[in-house]
């Protein structure tokens, strides 16, 4: 514990905690850039290859599914082997079906190619990892609301830059055929250079490599219960599932609206390929601040009440966000839909903050397995909406419903209670030097 970082210096990079501050949100924004680069190009592939709504409807779907099982894995993982090694070892692997979209024939090659892409979206969970082992409890919700909240923003930024690439290869004179294939090769070079960084200048925890230290019989603070251990150990955590279905009403609602935002802007308010990016990715782009300010707020309100502060606060923030989503609804305009949107999206990416602010206290024995059940609620969530609007068939209707489930998941929020020894550690969160 000692050797973690109490504060989050941006200006240092000569410490390891800062170092892996820094790798893991550009690891995180590279990784989601690539996870949802196809996501506002979908009309121009809709197009081409004669999609029907449900079949537009599966390839979401696939495009977070396959995220769930592969966040369940990570986190024992990165107990078992280290965050470094599965980190770098997922952005190379995940680059495969990535530029793989990019020769897509039809239906079939597209849905396959997003279920492999989708397995890029576990990143996030490594990042939370990484930082939850690396900052002391009295920063570590900031820590990782910031780098999580920096790193899914490239989820906006694809919403925005997607068609601006697939607009440049055409003014360069590439047809619209040729041109979507080239743009979705740029996330795919992106992932191999960042495994490339994130092998060579990151290291596991404060003390150095999770291997090496273990041959020499020197304790770690992550990666104490190994692998199934740590999985099994989470399970048997009730708060966990708590944060499981509070992410899902938080982080799965981000997700979905990622994919449907800029079709839905297209088909509902008639706007340019490009003015409905641009207005997709605001929602996104909040994530640079928003998140982080839920991770804040968590931690300065651990700090002067105690531990049991952050459940009531998370709660709060998921009622806002349902209210929010009730209001963009029932949007009549453009305009008025991008307010309502900025608004649901501030409390959205707040409570993805603050619930993350939470994960590091339910069990840092099973650290991995906490953080990645929680992690793969969000997908959970995120596919649940995806069937419910291929089900209702309208977005407007879908997003009502959803307005409604995630006020009432903040009954989870405050179901979460923390024990006798996590309210134990509530003088080192208050007191603890920074530096």
């Amino acid at each position: 514990m000692s050797e973690k970082a109490n504060r989050v210096n941006l200006f240092d990079l000569r410490t390891a905690p800062m170092r892996a501050f820094h790798l893991t949100w550009m690891a995180l924004f590279v990784c989601f850039f690539a996870w949802f680069a196809s996501a506002p190009l979908m009309p121009v592939l809709a197009r081409e290859f004669a999609l029907t709504p449900g079949q537009v409807a599966d390839i979401n779907i696939a495009a977070v599914a396959a995220t769930i099982l592969v966040r369940l894995i990570v986190g024992p993982l990165c107990d078992r082997y280290g965050p470094r090694r599965v980190y770098a070892g997922l952005m190379a692997l995940g680059a495969i079906p990535v530029a793989a979209l990019a020769f897509a024939t039809g239906y079939t090659s597209v849905l396959l190619c997003r279920l492999g892409i989708g397995a890029v979206g576990a990143s996030f969970v490594i990042t939370q990892y990484h930082t939850s082992i690396m900052f002391a409890p009295n920063v570590v919700g900031t820590a990782n609301a910031t780098s999580a909240g920096w790193g899914n923003a490239g989820a906006g930024a694809a919403q925005a830059l997607a068609p601006m690439l697939l607009a440049a290869f055409m003014i360069l004179g590439v047809h619209e055929a040729s041109a979507w294939r080239m743009a979705l090769l740029v996330p795919a070079l992106a992932l191999l250079i960042m495994a490339f960084v994130y092998w060579r200048y990151a290291q596991d925890c404060p003390q150095g490599d999770f291997l090496a230290l273990r041959r020499q019989g020197i304790a770690i603070d992550g990666g104490k219960k190994t692998g199934w251990a740590s999985f099994g150990a989470a399970c048997a955590n009730y708060r966990v599932w708590m944060l499981f279905v509070t992410y899902g009403c938080c982080f799965g609602v981000e997700l979905f609206v990622h994919t449907v935002a800029a079709t839905y802007y297209v088909n509902h308010f008639h706007l340019s390929l490009g003015d409905a990016g641009l207005a997709a990715g605001i929602f996104g782009l909040l994530a640079l601040f928003a998140r982080a300010l839920g991770g804040i707020l968590s931690d300065r309100t651990a700090r002067r009440g105690d531990l049991s502060w952050r459940a009531p606060l998370l709660a709060a923030m998921l009622l806002g966000e349902g209210l929010g989503l009730i209001w963009f609804a029932h949007a009549q305009s453009a305009s008025m839909a991008i307010v309502a949107m900025v608004v649901f999206g501030l409390f959205t990416h707040m409570a993805c903050g603050a619930t993350y602010a939470l994960v590091p206290f339910i069990d840092r024995k099973a650290l991995g397995g906490v953080a990645g059940i929680v992690g793969a609620g969000g997908n959970v969530g995120a596919v649940a909406a995806g069937f419910a609007m291929k089900g209702l068939g309208d977005v407007q209707q879908t997003v009502s419903i959803l307005g409604v489930f995630v006020a009432c998941s903040a009954l989870c929020a405050l179901a979460v209670r923390l024990s006798a020894s996590h309210l134990a550690e509530t003088p080192s969160l208050a007191t603890a030097p920074t530096r």
